[in-house]
């Protein structure tokens, strides 16, 4: 009998231990819910992530420019 218990022990806890851990938040998405938060500091992160976002988009801009001027 113990036997028996034992091998549906083992068979039980070797199934449970074959879970995938949840995929993790890319940098951007925690930036993104953090800034939306009503955490101390959210405004700070808001502005810079509206900076870099200006950033970016004036970078993408220029490389638009410089690439029309080399053909």
């Amino acid at each position: 009998m113990r036997l028996a218990l034992s091998g549906l022990a083992l068979i039980f806890v070797a199934g449970c231990g074959s879970q995938e851990a949840p995929p993790s938040r890319t940098e951007g998405a925690r930036d993104t819910a953090i800034a939306e938060s009503a955490v101390p500091g959210a405004a700070g992160v808001r502005s810079a992530l509206s900076a870099s976002d200006s950033a970016d988009a004036r970078r993408a801009r220029e490389d638009s420019i410089m690439s029309a001027e080399d053909q």
